[in-house]
């Protein structure tokens, strides 16, 4: 397949053009060859994309691309590109719309592992909503714990600060700890996040709302792997999703 027939499904998909973000969304770096089979990833590193060359993917498809701002091409930055040119690998980055989308995104995929039946958008960053805030049958904090385990591979941080039954739940994949505060105004029991916060724990026990860090890695894992799917459903093209964890 060409690839301008990829990101243009992706564009509109994800809605990449209307979605304000710091990532650089989209198309990333090029490559002049076809398309025969597409790597998934969380993370844009070298890592990737030499486990991408191994699976003999000509493209690339990460949450956390390589352009974030205006940058020189140095250092890793450069490594990183001269390896992606050198072997004719395409890179196309969605962040925000990643998070975000009601299909595929990663908060939606947590929304749907916890048994979530009416999540609504909520945690305003950069001009979106990017979160979920819903309410699950009531549980025990740790019964969250355990039906994050039985789907993603990370290292579950239970802080049970308030209710230990657990019914309104607010999520935000990645490191949204700072985020905190538009839970606790949405009446949220539980916090779920990704990456640890000092300051967000030190909030919630003052606020008495229980916390689970699932971790960033881990939790934006989840958006990947189901694009992938979907792209195999829709266009017919194999994926492979690469593990590079970071302990994170």
């Amino acid at each position: 397949m060409k690839l301008y027939q990829i990101t243009e499904y992706l564009d509109n998909f994800l809605m990449v053009p209307h979605i304000p973000d710091s990532s650089l969304n989209g198309l990333q770096v090029e490559t002049d060859r076809d398309i025969t089979r597409i790597a998934m990833a969380v993370d844009a590193t070298l890592g990737t994309f030499e486990q991408a060359e191994e699976h003999g993917a000509e493209l690339v498809i990460v949450h956390h691309g390589l352009f974030w701002d205006k940058v020189p091409i140095r250092g890793p930055l450069y490594r990183r590109v001269r390896y992606l040119i050198k072997n004719r690998i395409g890179l196309y980055a969605a962040h925000l719309p990643l998070d975000m989308h009601d299909e595929v995104g990663n908060n939606a995929e947590l929304a749907r592992i916890l048994g979530m039946t009416n999540p609504e958008p909520f945690l305003r960053y950069k001009g979106s909503l990017i979160g979920l805030i819903g309410e699950i049958e009531t549980i025990d904090i740790h019964e969250v714990a355990r039906r994050l385990e039985t789907q993603i591979d990370g290292d579950i941080k239970v802080f049970p600060l308030g209710k230990r039954e657990i019914r309104r739940v607010a999520i935000c994949s990645g490191d949204a700890g700072p985020d905190l505060n538009q839970a606790i105004e949405k009446g949220a029991d539980l916090y779920l996040t990704g990456e640890t916060s000092h300051e967000a724990v030190a909030l919630a026990r003052d606020a008495e709302v229980s916390i689970v860090f699932a971790g960033h890695y881990a939790t934006e894992t989840l958006g990947p792997k189901a694009l992938g799917k979907h792209i195999e459903a829709k266009l017919g093209l194999p994926t492979v999703f690469v593990e590079a964890p970071t302990g994170f």
